[in-house]
């Protein structure tokens, strides 16, 4: 949060909490605390000293999510519950240049004497913390350990010492994006941002968790492919054994190897095999024929389990095909599979009319045309279902996963080829058909889409369409 945002939000924050009581604390994660001021509207301060990302601003969560989400109370949570619980806020200050808010307290203690407090919010980047102050300035207690003078408790408190002079150039106000706050605004960027992570870190998992499974199962292939090889060739053995046999009376030995006529070539040359030169030759063919029953008996084995240890890899790539595809699409319902329980974000404490549906890609054709692009199997059915009207171009690859695509076409109007192409192109692009020089794709007017009951995210019936044949690429401008 840069400086311009933080005078905005000390404003903001001093208008709604200055003459409200210090309620419960509670702990939401290690660098991060939610507090009831008992707002309306089931609102609440959230102040995160993570060193990454520091940030303040009120947040609205119903109590018992916040209450779920809290965990076990820090010594500094204890010390703020114990000298500010029942204390009224009576002013919030930002101390100039610095990103550094004040909340100034006042109350009774137990024997009825009036005592003052003050808790700094300390969004410092890596000696971002959270501070009691005692009536004089001196630090009571901190969230961190932080070294530095005017940093420790005992200390009186001073910012950070800066390493040099360092000019922010992030100076423009955090933009609202059509909330009445900027506080709701935050929160909402935050709330997408740690979505985003998660996503991410799911994903991350999914791929890893594949990876070994393949590791493994390809391992597995070679190591069975190598006790093949220690097997040898059957039918050599057989042949030796065959050919020990044969030449009884006429081998020539010498030490370690027998010299016999190979009858399996027309040429009948003389071939040498080696031997224990401690068997006779009618023993020598005998471990021959072992061998030749043992190498025919594994290889019968060994192929099966190779074949069911490919078939297992193929289904592991095709699986990492789909991952892949449901991290670029953004498919929750997918990833799920993969990872378990889907990401969600956090229910708000009052109920805010419905956003507006970002669950699209948007496009502009040549002609003007608005094309939306879904970009996961649940936003397809909205984007279908919810937001394309009779008359809209209704588009999806055929014969491959991959999202929906409309023309909006409000008025009716006969879609121009070039627009039809283009979005065509687009819905080549955003399917398992991307990769193909040439990909078909079904075209038809909404109103001839169709849900199957009980049909899975995503999955639609046609009763009547065309299809195009177009090269899966994006020709045209994205909306922004």
């Amino acid at each position: 949060m840069n400086d311009i945002t933080l005078q905005k939000i000390t404003a903001e924050l001093d208008k709604a909490l200055s003459g409200q009581w210090f309620g419960r604390v509670f702990v939401l994660s290690r660098f991060q605390m939610a507090i009831d001021f008992r707002l309306a509207e089931s609102r609440f301060l959230f102040v995160s000293f993570e060193p990454a990302n520091p940030r303040i601003y009120l947040i609205k969560r119903r109590l018992r999510d916040v209450e779920k989400q809290t965990g076990t109370p820090t010594v500094f949570a204890l010390t703020l519950k114990k000298r500010l619980s029942g204390a009224e806020l009576d002013r919030i200050e930002k101390i100039p240049g610095e990103r550094i808010l004040r909340f100034f307290f006042s109350g009774e203690d137990e024997l009825g004497s009036l005592q003052t407090f003050s808790l700094v919010t300390q969004l410092t980047g890596r000696s971002a913390n959270l501070f009691l102050l005692d009536r004089d300035g001196f630090i009571v207690d901190s969230a961190r350990d932080t070294n530095g003078e005017g940093q420790e408790p005992g200390n009186r408190y001073s910012p950070p010492v800066r390493e040099g002079e360092r000019t922010r150039v992030d100076d423009e106000l955090f933009p609202s994006n059509g909330f009445d706050t900027l506080s709701e605004a935050l929160d909402q960027y935050s709330l997408e941002q740690d979505l985003e992570k998660r996503f991410q870190s799911r994903a991350t998992a999914a791929r890893s968790k594949l990876k070994q499974d393949l590791a493994k199962r390809e391992k597995l292939a070679a190591k069975l492919r190598a006790d093949l090889d220690n097997h040898g060739d059957a039918e050599k053995w057989k042949r030796y054994g065959d050919l020990l046999l044969a030449n009884t009376g006429t081998a020539r030995r010498e030490g370690s190897s027998i010299f016999v006529t190979d009858f399996y070539d027309e040429n009948t040359p003389a071939i040498e095999i080696a031997i224990d030169e401690n068997l006779s030759i009618t023993d020598a063919a005998g471990k021959f024929f072992k061998r030749y029953t043992k190498a025919r008996n594994a290889a019968v084995e060994i192929e099966k389990r190779l074949s069911a240890v490919r078939v297992e890899i193929e289904r592991l790539e095709a699986q990492k095909n789909r991952l892949e595809a449901a991290i670029e699409t953004r498919d929750e319902d997918v990833l799920s599979e993969f990872t378990g329980k889907r990401e969600e974000l956090p229910v708000r404490g009052q109920k805010k009319k419905a956003p507006e549906f970002n669950g699209a890609r948007r496009f502009s054709s040549s002609d003007g045309f608005e094309i939306l692009v879904g970009k996961a199997s649940k936003d397809n059915d909205y984007l279908t279902f919810r937001i394309a009207k009779s008359f809209d171009l209704w588009m999806h690859a055929a014969d491959y996963p991959g999202s929906h695509v409309v023309v909006k076409n409000p008025n009716r109007q006969e879609i121009p080829a070039k627009t039809l192409v283009e979005a065509a192109q687009i819905a080549a692009f955003y399917s398992h058909a991307r990769q193909q020089s040439k990909a078909a794709v079904h075209y038809t007017q909404k109103k001839f889409v169709n849900k199957p009951k009980g049909a899975a995210p995503g999955l639609v019936s046609l009763s009547s369409f065309k299809t195009i044949l177009v090269e899966p690429r994006i020709e045209v401008e994205p909306i922004r």
